[in-house]
């Protein structure tokens, strides 16, 4: 069947909603990422803005080829590798039916970026689950931004908290902002990866979309930029019982012995995680600014985009609907209760997690306070 992306067409041999690039006997196109394919697009084009020199990319997983032949539509020259002989022949066919320049190779991803005589500006894994495998070759080998999909939400926000710590090293909590736990799990595990090789691996956008995290990373290859990176990890403690939350930047955890705000001992230590910036606001305006209108997701990129260039930068977000539970409260609209908490004096901002999702500085008590009738 063909298929049509933003300004390419392209052959595929199936479809299923809900298929992983990839997965399974046949090469499976998935059409729900056309979202994630649509930022990379923009990402891409605002990062060629950014970074001039940067025209080599890497599709290290390609699958059907659409996201490689969709970035040789943007102007890069790009490579397409997969294990599968039948994806290879696919991706270089949709290359050349669009009439666009770009190899395609039969190689494993971590061979050929370890064997390879290029080395990649821009190096993209999009993995059937965890990219943690594929993570060190990249870093390794990429010049300036390295592009990362992480499929295994459940072992990423502490829902499979035994295969989280075993993949990424550290202690995921199952928590009511999970979306963003997991995030932060991941960029905690690609920040610690990068730093082996004295590379800082610098978040400028980041996003959770359904079944999948996402995230764009700068490298600067010093050493002391990777220390100052590495100072952004740290610990969230998080009482069960009020849902309270309070963080440390630290390598080793000091968790309270009760939470200072209910006196409960009900409390969840998650970390090391990454507590940083999770997107550069201004590289995320610029993408936004990247989006077309022939892209099929163009309004929900738009939206996505915007959220998160304004979203406050605090490491965790509160869900509206789980606190008014909490409280035996009604829920207001979530614009109404926003401007409660900046009117009280807060900063706050939606978030893009969920249509519920809200960041601030206020503590649980005080968004109870400012939020009460």
């Amino acid at each position: 069947m063909d298929v049509c992306e933003g300004d390419v067409e392209i052959s595929v041999p199936g479809a299923r909603d809900g298929a992983a690039e990839g997965a399974g006997d046949d090469v499976f196109y998935n059409p729900t990422q056309e979202l994630n394919r649509d930022v990379t697009v923009a990402a891409l084009d605002a990062y060629a803005e950014r970074e001039p020199r940067a025209s080599t990319y890497l599709d290290a997983m390609a699958a059907s080829g659409i996201r490689g032949v969709r970035a040789a539509a943007a102007g890069f020259d790009v490579t397409c590798a997969d294990v599968d002989p039948e994806a290879v022949a696919l991706a270089r066919e949709n290359l050349e039916r669009n009439g666009l320049d770009g190899a395609a190779v039969e190689r494993d991803a971590n061979a050929f970026l370890h064997d390879s005589e290029t080395v990649f500006d821009v190096v993209d894994l999009d993995p059937f689950g965890t990219p943690i495998p594929f993570a060190d070759a990249a870093f390794a080998n990429a010049r300036s931004l390295v592009c990362v999909t992480a499929t295994d939400t459940a072992p990423l926000c502490g829902a499979h908290q035994r295969s989280g710590i075993r993949t990424y090293t550290t202690l995921p909590q199952n928590t009511e902002y999970h979306p963003e736990m997991g995030l932060r799990v991941l960029l905690s595990a690609l920040i610690r990866t990068a730093a082996r090789y004295d590379t800082a691996a610098v978040p400028i956008l980041s996003h959770v979309t359904r079944h999948y995290a996402r995230t764009y990373l700068q490298l600067d290859a010093r050493a002391t930029s990777a220390d100052d990176l590495l100072a952004d990890l740290g610990y969230v403690h998080h009482c069960e019982d009020c849902l309270r939350r309070t963080h440390e930047r630290d390598l080793i955890a000091h968790p309270p012995d009760a939470c200072d705000a209910c006196g409960g001992d009900r409390l969840l230590t998650a970390g090391p995680i990454y507590l940083g910036p999770i997107a550069d606001p201004a590289f995320a305006r610029s993408v936004r600014e990247y989006v077309t209108d022939g892209m099929g997701e163009a309004a929900r990129a738009r939206r996505l985009l915007d959220t998160v260039a304004a979203e406050l930068d605090t490491p965790t977000h509160y869900d509206q609907h789980r606190l008014c539970k909490q409280w035996s409260r009604p829920a207001v609209g979530m614009d109404e209760f926003v401007d409660s908490l900046r009117d009280a004096g807060f900063s706050a901002t939606r978030a893009h997690y969920s249509g519920t999702a809200f960041k601030t500085d206020a503590t649980v008590t005080e968004i109870r306070d400012a939020t009460g009738e």
